[in-house]
């Protein structure tokens, strides 16, 4: 029986033809199959490539969201709010493609914001209270909520006039989420949250904080008109601290004095140095008989009405009075100064830029 031959090529040129053909066919018939199944594989191939590189492409690109955190003191007197309504708007307008939110640091504040979220009489008769002040938070539970919706590139911005007690525990806050390392890198709570310094600045050699009383003084001018037409001394009460130094104010009172020669100029503080007597006993010691009074505080709030412009024997105003001298009150906030409000912004540049973050 004659065996089958072939060439080199595979082709069958002796033999039975029938059985020629047969192997023929289905020789070419494997060469398709794996031809297609090469394409199919490649094909596959590509298309799964094209999908790893879209989510990677999509993961890297997902948008950053950013949020602002504006941590005030707070105030309970819905008429001293305007102050930090307007330094809010400002902040809004200066970056209005990222989240404002309002937080307070005071937790006896924000138990009374949070007892008249109950209060029907209240409600009745403040309808156009914002929810954010209504339902006001502190500042771990601000920066939490904002996380979990998304956030995790956030600038906390205290309202703070120094840096005392509450701006240590602010400072205290940020670093403690920050010490939060988890096992795997994607799940870390915060691309970046970082801190901006108070109005008075920050100890430190990053930035210079004469050049930040410096900036603050410039915004008082129109306090210091208002004194020299009345003809009077200009007196500030600030809030003060009784467990971190308050010389700060006495240092504020000479810039602002330099500033101003025109008038004369006075600093307390309800809490600290200098205290009420130590001004009281200044003012009088140069004669002054006429002064004007204000808080230098960011809102108008209980310091105002009652430890400065109350009718209480111990208040400044009484006190004064009872030194020989005439009194008059104006009950605003530094927040109503629409300059003061453009240190906010300038400091949340500041720390973004230090930072690399974009707003």
């Amino acid at each position: 029986m004659q065996g089958k031959q072939y060439n080199q090529e595979g082709q069958c040129f002796s033999g039975r033809s029938r059985f020629c053909s047969q192997k023929e066919t289905v020789r070419r018939i494997d060469k398709r199959f794996f031809f297609i199944r090469k394409i199919e594989v490649f094909a596959i191939v590509v298309i799964l490539s094209m999908g790893l590189v879209h989510n990677a492409f999509a993961m890297v690109h997902l948008p950053d969201k950013k949020a602002i955190v504006l941590a005030a003191f707070g105030t309970s007197y819905p008429s001293a709010l305007v102050a930090i309504t307007n330094i809010h708007e400002k902040v809004q307008k200066a970056f209005p493609k990222v989240k404002v939110r309002i937080a307070f640091t005071s937790n006896i504040i924000r138990n009374i914001w949070h007892k008249r979220q109950a209060d029907a009489r209240f409600l009745a008769e403040h309808k156009d209270m914002p929810n954010e002040i209504l339902y006001v938070k502190g500042p771990l539970a601000t920066i939490a909520d904002l996380q979990d919706a998304g956030y995790r590139t956030i600038v906390v911005q205290p309202l703070h006039v120094y840096s005392g007690e509450e701006y240590a525990d602010l400072i205290s806050y940020v670093r403690g989420l920050n010490a939060i390392k988890t096992i795997k890198k994607k799940y870390t709570p915060f691309v970046k949250l970082v801190i901006g310094r108070p109005v008075l600045g920050e100890n430190g050699a990053v930035h210079d904080y004469h050049k930040d009383m410096e900036a603050a003084a410039k915004t008082m001018a129109p306090d210091v008109m208002l004194a020299q037409q009345d003809g009077s001394a200009l007196v500030y009460i600030g809030h003060g601290n009784e467990y971190y130094s308050t010389g700060i104010y006495a240092e504020f009172q000479q810039v602002m004095r330099r500033m101003y020669p025109q008038v004369n100029i006075f600093i307390g503080t309800v809490e600290g140095f200098p205290s009420r007597n130590d001004v009281v006993a200044s003012v009088t010691r140069l004669g002054v008989k006429k002064i004007i009074l204000k808080p230098l505080m960011i809102v108008a709030g209980d310091h105002a009405n009652n430890d400065m412009a109350g009718n209480d024997e111990d208040s400044w105003k009484s006190t004064f009075k009872r030194a020989g001298v005439r009194v008059k009150c104006v009950i605003h906030g530094m927040g109503e100064n629409m300059d003061w409000d453009e240190i906010y912004v300038n400091h949340i540049k500041d720390v973004a830029l230090e930072n690399k973050i974009e707003l």
